[in-house]
């Protein structure tokens, strides 16, 4: 999977993952950010009975690929550039806020998830006298 996710940035045509068109890794980004995907779901490391899905975590995935696609390679045009920051400072993620999000999404949020202006703006839009998770989304997202 890394090495397809990476495919635009080893070809020049991107240069992060996040702008790597056609890709799962920008499908899952985009995703995480409206809590809803089409893809093979990261299910984490089971201990016991084992979910359908890929026994790896998105927040790790994502590192891996970020990881991988900084290591420049001879038989490769392009790599992702060393001064840029890490992934999630790109995706303006704390570490710990996407890992805390990513663990309790279902009982912390209700009915909408995103930046917190955005979800004020979409319960205005539906006339809801009441904002359910506002300030859980003000306290994660940015």
């Amino acid at each position: 999977m890394v090495y397809v996710d990476l495919n635009p940035i080893r070809a020049c045509l991107a240069k992060t993952p996040e702008e790597s068109d056609h890709t799962s890794i920008q499908q899952r980004i985009q995703a995480s950010r409206q809590s809803s995907t089409h893809l093979f779901p990261f299910v984490g490391n089971p201990r016991k009975q084992i979910p359908q899905g890929i026994a790896f975590t998105l927040k790790d995935y994502i590192e891996l690929v970020d990881w991988t696609g900084r290591i420049i390679r001879s038989d490769k045009r392009g790599a992702i550039p060393e001064h840029l920051p890490p992934i999630h400072n790109r995706l303006n993620q704390d570490a710990e806020n996407w890992l805390y999000v990513k663990q309790n999404f279902e009982s912390r949020f209700k009915k909408f998830v995103g930046a917190a202006h955005k979800i004020k703006k979409m319960c205005e839009s539906l006339e809801y006298q009441r904002c359910v998770g506002l300030r859980t989304c003000a306290d994660y997202f940015t």
